[in-house]
């Protein structure tokens, strides 16, 4: 075996492994707290973590297919808001629980279509097209919603996909959380099993080279973000129900913590790598430092830089990566 033949070997382990050995840390640091340790292993607490990281996860899954593919949403957090909006707003008005839930997702579709296609269409870069479509959706949102929350009906079906039954246990678990293991299942299926994955992958390793071998990148790209969107709506969906209301002014900062988890579970910014488990356990260690912050009795303001700070050394571990891997 050549040197670089280990070398490649090396950073595949490290990106399998790596996501694994973070949350390890970051349990084991919080754990060192002797106020902190008795609560933080109990059934209830993980109970409590893995329902917030559902919106994440979910979110993560369609961020995963757009960062391996070579691109970026901004987007998503304005695209959660008001998703679930209009998810509280079609049940305020009777819509049944099927048309709101197909409703919601296919208007995530809808944005994510979108931006698929004014990126693929026009050539424009990704960054700059989904922060325009940032305000553009969040002051939909607001326009929609009157500038304040819309409550759900009581009772509503869909208010019970994170509902929190028998807190001080670990199971049952909310069908949300359900949801989003086998998403990521059907995802990881579809990225590793299929030649619409394949091609993501190849996308994001060379767009040229694809190109020149016949992929039709720009509407690969266009199906790309059209399916995040179906998810970004979902994520929408769930924060309607956990929240048991719509509010337009949610997930203010959503896409940070999103693509930090990508990046963590081992994708790359630059595109052609990443895995639907690494992006699953990054949006597992989100959701434990916001807990772990939590519980430490740290102030908002603490907890936003400990995620700036880890957002800066994930992007540098990409970056580690990518010179690695250029040597």
């Amino acid at each position: 075996m050549t040197t670089t033949d280990k070398r490649f070997n090396l950073a595949g382990v490290l990106n399998v492994v790596g996501p694994f050995l973070g949350l390890l840390l970051v349990l084991g640091l919080f754990s060192l707290s002797a106020e902190v340790r008795p609560y933080l292993f109990t059934g209830g607490n993980f109970k409590i973590i893995l329902i917030q990281t559902v919106i994440v996860a979910i979110g993560a899954l369609g961020m995963t297919l757009i960062i391996v593919s070579g691109g970026i949403d901004l987007s998503v957090g304005s695209v959660v808001a008001l998703t679930s909006v209009l998810g509280a707003t079609l049940l305020v008005k009777g819509c049944s629980t099927i048309t709101t839930v197909a409703l919601t997702v296919l208007a995530g579709g809808l944005i994510g279509l979108v931006n698929g296609v004014v990126i693929a269409g026009f050539r424009m870069m990704p960054f700059i097209v989904t922060l325009g479509m940032m305000g553009v959706v969040r002051g939909m949102a607001k326009w929609l919603a009157g500038n304040q929350t819309v409550n759900n009906p009581p009772g509503a079906p869909l208010n019970n996909l994170m509902a929190r039954v028998a807190p001080t246990e670990l199971f049952p678990l909310p069908p949300g959380v359900w949801i989003a293991i086998g998403l990521a299942v059907v995802v990881s299926v579809i990225m590793r099993r299929t030649v619409f994955g394949r091609y993501i992958f190849a996308i994001g390793a060379n767009e040229t080279t694809s190109r020149l071998s016949g992929i039709r990148v720009p509407r690969q790209k266009v199906m790309i973000y059209a399916l995040a969107g179906l998810l970004f709506g979902l994520a929408g969906l769930m924060q309607l129900s956990r929240l048991t209301q719509g509010d337009p002014t949610v997930a203010v900062g959503l896409e940070l913590d999103i693509i930090a988890a990508v990046v963590i579970g081992g994708a790359s910014l630059s595109g052609g790598t990443g895995s639907i488990l690494g992006s699953m356990i990054g949006a597992l260690i989100m959701a434990v430092l916001r807990n772990g912050s939590n519980q430490m009795g740290w102030q908002n303001f603490t907890q936003e830089i400990i995620i700036g700070i880890v957002i800066i050394f994930a992007v540098g571990l990409d970056l580690l990566r990518q010179n690695r891997a250029n040597k």
